[in-house]
């Protein structure tokens, strides 16, 4: 089942965890749909002007979201969020694309390290109700994940 033009269902609910555990990772019609909203309004925008983006997460059942150390509050629960990367654009040129370009209700570069364009990975979720418009860097400090505020460029990180 198509999502957009460039996205399938497939592409957003495969996971290998879920596989190899045999946990059931399909989204009810809801989700399906929630799943189609983010589709048109983050991944095939950022698709049609980047070229090729790769998923490496994006819905995950609750048992799933358990499995792998998750929030079960997870918007990756929700149907409402992916993890991707566009193969040879560097993540920070890809977050503030987004920011500048799309309406989202989170943006996270997450563990995104200055001066090395493929680490990290971009998180993006869209809501159509209020929102938050938040743009986050994420980074391990003290062993612990923690988010800071971007403010301007995610290319001004240091």
């Amino acid at each position: 089942m198509n999502l957009t033009r460039n996205f399938s269902l497939l592409e957003l609910t495969k996971s290998d965890t879920a596989i190899r555990k045999g946990i059931d990772n399909n989204p009810n019609a809801d989700q399906v749909e929630k799943l189609k909203a983010l589709c048109e309004n983050i991944l095939q925008p950022v698709r049609d002007h980047f070229g090729r983006v790769k998923v490496t997460s994006g819905f995950r059942s609750v048992e799933l979201c358990t499995a792998i150390g998750s929030s079960a509050n997870s918007q990756h629960a929700k149907a409402e969020a992916a993890d991707f990367e566009c193969p040879g654009v560097d993540n920070a040129e890809l977050a503030d694309w987004i920011h500048k370009n799309l309406s989202y209700d989170q943006l996270i570069l997450e563990f995104y390290t200055p001066g090395e364009p493929n680490s990290g990975w971009i998180h993006c979720s869209w809501i159509s109700d209020q929102p938050r418009a938040s743009y986050l860097h994420a980074f391990k400090s003290e062993g612990k994940t923690k988010y800071k505020p971007i403010i301007g460029s995610a290319k001004d990180l240091v």
